[in-house]
């Protein structure tokens, strides 16, 4: 049995084999990357006193507010309870948000100590406003705590860490609806497939990413919630991701070997509630097919970018909430993501409402909200490119839909505004961010990202662009890409929400293929989505002939049946901010 020390809470007959302490007794490693990979592998996961003093060590280590309560102040408060049996439970703060606390392998008395820490957390971090991993930490962390004072001043270090980029604990609901967004957005790239069966079932498909956090901090098997842990402790925010990522696509997995590959249609998906009760469930029973081991293996097998790149794409996310007026829960914001597409109302001559909603689960997050809004169509503007840009400059983003003769579906989302090529002068210039992709809807329905998305690899040498290096370089007007073509470059503006990284912007950097980030030109001439060694789509000034082919930004194959085609019809959607409309 582990030492009492640390394990006065801990009811040991629900422990498992984490009872018998065996393997290393102390640790005496300082340096960061060597305790990045023993976290990882585990190496103090089989000893309870060993798991507790590292712990202790790492909370130690973060730095904190110069004035950050500690155990005395939890001992001067709430007196000294070594011993001693609450009389009631006292009710948890509402900015928990109903989570309740997770028992794990605790005493069944030790659910009112928790209780009683987060009620003193309350009471010292009088800022916090929207907690809802908080229970589940409490609770984690009593596991490893001599007393409940010790467990207050580790909550409370958390809480307080004001290192410049380190994120531990949401406090907010701006911080936690922005991280929900930022958790999308990574499904969405990096779990393609689970993102395209959740889109399926769910009739809303931000509601059923909400529960993102509890499925790590409230619903895993203690097991493996320990696990997270001592990587958390070390590696920080970005692990919670990753281990979600990972649950996400065991959730697919065990869906399809169910036998349920096949998509419903638009009037049989599940109320979104019943899709979260089912991966809850999944990740509750998860112990009887994947070890702890197993799932931190496929969280770090998935290829993310960088703590710093995703910090900035949460930054962005809660730029976008803020600038909606949304920073405290509302109960209408589910209900509006759900209707930003009313397929009552929306009218399109090139796709349907539901196809429209498929294009919409493929955006970022953060223009969940808007509602399309129809900016030029060749139908009633005419086929001219002078008359597309008039329509179409000013908004950003924009999505371009194209149906040819022969009646292939394809298009673009494209993050920057058209007005942009105006920079490069006469030069046909690229110029756009990676979070621009292009699709075809038929003859068949695929979208094709970034390639870097796929290949962070090729992010890898980064650098910026020196003042004497050209802004831009020419592409050629006959559609074909050269290998000679970048970007223009951009300084990052001083305000942190507006650094882009190259995941939402790439003409801030050089990356070391330049053909890897050719986004949208344009000029008098045609307009260019996607090049090097080929363009993704090009099209002529009249608006009337195209064509498609692989290039090496998208790595897409041609997005029509033939890589020549006639244009039947063209049209640009902008993106209409649907709770302005509300309020």
């Amino acid at each position: 049995m582990a030492e009492e020390d640390y394990g006065c809470f801990v009811d040991w007959t629900q422990m498992g084999d984490l009872a018998n302490s065996s393997g290393p007794s102390k640790l005496d490693v300082k340096d960061p990357v060597e305790l990045k990979k023993l976290a990882r592998q585990g190496h103090w996961a089989k000893n309870h006193k060993l798991r507790a003093q590292v712990y202790q060590q790492l909370i130690k280590a973060i730095p904190c507010r110069t004035v950050t309560p500690d155990a005395e102040v939890y001992r001067d408060l709430m007196g000294d309870s070594t011993g001693k049996k609450a009389s009631s439970v006292i009710p948890l703060p509402d900015f928990v948000d109903g989570s309740a606390v997770p028992h794990y392998c605790l005493k069944a008395d030790a659910v009112t100590t928790v209780h009683r820490v987060i009620s003193c957390l309350a009471g010292q971090f009088p800022d916090i406003s929207h907690c809802p991993a908080l229970p589940a930490m409490t609770a984690l962390l009593l596991h490893f705590s001599a007393d409940e004072a010790q467990c207050f001043e580790n909550i409370s270090r958390l809480l307080a860490c004001n290192e410049p980029g380190r994120r531990l604990v949401d406090q907010t609901f701006l911080a936690y609806e922005s991280s929900c967004m930022t958790f999308g957005d990574l499904a969405n790239k990096y779990c393609p497939a689970a993102h395209k069966l959740i889109v399926a079932t769910a009739q809303d498909v931000v509601e059923v990413y909400s529960g993102w956090q509890r499925w790590v901090l409230g619903d895993l098997p203690f097991s493996h919630v320990a696990r997270v842990l001592d990587v958390f402790l070390v590696e920080g925010y970005k692990v919670l991701y990753r281990v979600a990522l990972a649950l996400l696509k065991f959730y697919r997995k065990q869906k399809a070997g169910a036998g349920a590959g096949a998509q419903p249609s638009e009037g049989q998906k599940q109320d979104s509630a019943e899709v979260k009760a089912e991966i809850q469930a999944f990740v509750k029973a998860i112990g009887s097919s994947i070890t702890p081991d197993k799932l931190l293996e496929k969280a770090f097998s998935i290829r993310l970018f960088s703590r710093k790149e995703i910090t900035l794409l949460q930054l962005a996310n809660e730029k976008s909430l803020q600038q909606k007026g949304i920073t405290v829960k509302q109960k209408s914001l589910r209900r509006n993501v759900q209707l930003a597409l009313n397929p009552d109302t929306f009218s399109s001559e090139v796709v349907s409402a539901k196809e429209m909603r498929d294009i919409w689960s493929w955006i970022p997050e953060r223009f969940a909200l808007c509602e399309p809004q129809l900016l030029f169509t060749t139908s009633t503007h005419g086929c001219s490119l002078n008359r597309f840009y008039a329509h179409v400059e000013g908004y950003e983003p924009t999505l371009l839909l194209i149906r040819t003769c022969e009646a292939d579906v394809c298009g673009a989302f494209l993050s920057t505004d058209w007005e942009e090529r105006k920079r490069g002068g006469n030069k046909l210039s690229f110029f756009g961010t990676g979070e621009c992709f292009v699709f075809r809807l038929k003859p068949e329905m695929e979208r094709y990202e970034w390639v870097v998305i796929r290949h962070p690899e090729l992010a890898s040498s980064i650098k910026a662009q020196s003042s004497e290096d050209p802004a831009e370089d020419e592409a050629p007007t006959d559609g074909q890409s050269s290998d000679d073509n970048s970007l223009p470059v951009e300084r990052p503006a001083a305000d942190p929400s507006n650094r882009l990284s190259p995941f939402l912007s790439a003409r801030h950097f050089h990356l070391n293929s330049r053909n890897t980030s050719m986004f949208m030109a344009g000029n008098v001439d045609s307009i260019i989505v996607g090049g090097g060694e080929g363009n993704a789509l090009y099209i002529d000034g009249e608006l009337n002939h195209g064509r498609t082919a692989r290039c090496t930004t998208f790595d897409n194959p041609p997005l029509c049946s033939t890589e020549s085609f006639q244009v039947a019809l063209l049209e640009v959607w902008g993106f209409q901010d649907a709770m302005a409309s509300d309020r």
